[in-house]
């Protein structure tokens, strides 16, 4: 906190030339851009950050090895743009902000681990750089050089310094990146993976460093009008397959708790890539949880069928909830799971689940 303060008075003492370095990660004040058709996704310059969209986040995900027992983490970088009313010329004037969300999943803990950092972009205290992946907020950090990604989460209790190296290319979402959210058009965002990324570095707890290695899967994702206003919330889940291959599934949830529009994506193990239109994807939900920390009821044990793909979904833990109200507002399960396919497992990866808490609003 010491640190923080004094960064906002070095703020506050900004010099102008500062003040112009800064201006590399604000964006006028227009309208939002809209998800077109036809846009063709490039690589790395659509890794970094598109600031005149509304709504953007880097989120990383993954299973770890750390004295041969199991961990999942999770970090998710977002970047946000106001919707500011009038053109005020303060440098102070929050045109970004930045928000950034860190876990780890622990069967040994018994319940999530979980950080949370925030801040306006600008005065060298948090920003989002266009052409390749470089988001930070103070010395939280996940930058990207040379098609290996470096994330630096140093949490109060707990510390992550993690390098991530591509093995496959991107795995395009929906239609060519364009990944539809609902039954309107503009419902959409603009959707690319990276799964199979091996993940090696160090996690630090008590003081204690350990190294850690294991398999992760990075999403980035953009948009104006994710949410289709129709929709509460939405499951999802990234697995990375024991064969080498990926899958990502979600379903978007009407104010009945049915399914209001859904999709995904299969790359098999020999790097074939197929979209799912929303009739293929279905969610079924089994065993629930309910929250002693804020009385919320989750299915944490699905059935999902994807085109011709048959799995189950059990938690590595059950209570993986995040409570993210200091920073974004709102409460969500976010946790490690096992896809089970006849008893037998056959991917590891996230499922995410939100608007259970309350309805999810952008």
């Amino acid at each position: 906190m010491r640190r923080r303060a004094l960064a906002w008075l070095a703020a506050a003492l900004a010099t102008p030339q500062s003040l112009a370095q800064d201006a590399a990660y604000r964006s006028p004040l227009t309208p939002f851009a809209k998800v077109m058709p036809g846009y063709t996704l490039r690589f790395p310059h659509d890794e970094g950050s598109h600031p005149e969209f509304r709504t953007e986040w880097w989120y990383v995900t993954g299973w770890l090895q750390r004295a041969a027992k199991p961990l999942g983490f999770q970090i998710t970088f977002f970047r946000t743009r106001p919707e500011i009313k009038g053109d005020n010329p303060s440098a102070f004037t929050p045109e970004h902000v930045l928000i950034a969300h860190a876990a780890i999943s622990d069967p040994a803990w018994g319940k999530l681990q979980h950080a949370q950092h925030a801040a306006r972009a600008g005065f060298s205290l948090a920003g989002a750089g266009r052409g390749r992946v470089d988001v930070w907020i103070d010395d939280w950090s996940l930058r990207q050089q040379n098609g290996i990604y470096h994330a630096r989460i140093p949490a109060r209790d707990f510390q992550l310094d993690m390098t991530l190296t591509a093995t496959q290319p991107p795995l395009l979402q929906g239609t060519n990146g364009l990944s539809r959210k609902g039954p309107r058009a503009e419902s959409a965002s603009y959707y690319y993976s990276l799964p199979q990324l091996k993940a090696e570095g160090t996690l630090t707890r008590g003081g204690k460093p350990a190294p850690v290695t294991g398999t992760a899967w990075l999403d980035h994702e953009w948009s104006s009008s994710y949410m289709d206003q129709e929709a509460t919330g939405w499951d999802w889940i990234g697995i990375n397959l024991a064969d080498g291959g990926a899958l990502m599934a979600f379903r978007m949830r009407n104010k009945q708790n049915g399914k209001l529009w859904a999709g995904g994506a299969l790359r098999d193990r020999q790097g074939n890539s197929r979209s799912f239109a929303p009739g293929e994807v279905v969610f079924t939900p089994h065993r629930k949880w309910q929250s002693p920390q804020t009385g919320t009821v989750y299915p944490v044990s699905w059935t999902v069928k994807a085109g011709s793909l048959d799995i189950e979904i059990e938690p590595m833990m059950d209570d993986q909830e995040n409570d993210a109200r200091f920073s974004t507002g709102t409460v969500y399960w976010e946790g490690a799971i096992r896809a089970v396919q006849h008893g037998k497992t056959i991917g590891r990866g996230y499922l995410e689940l939100t608007g259970y808490w309350r309805p999810m609003r952008f």
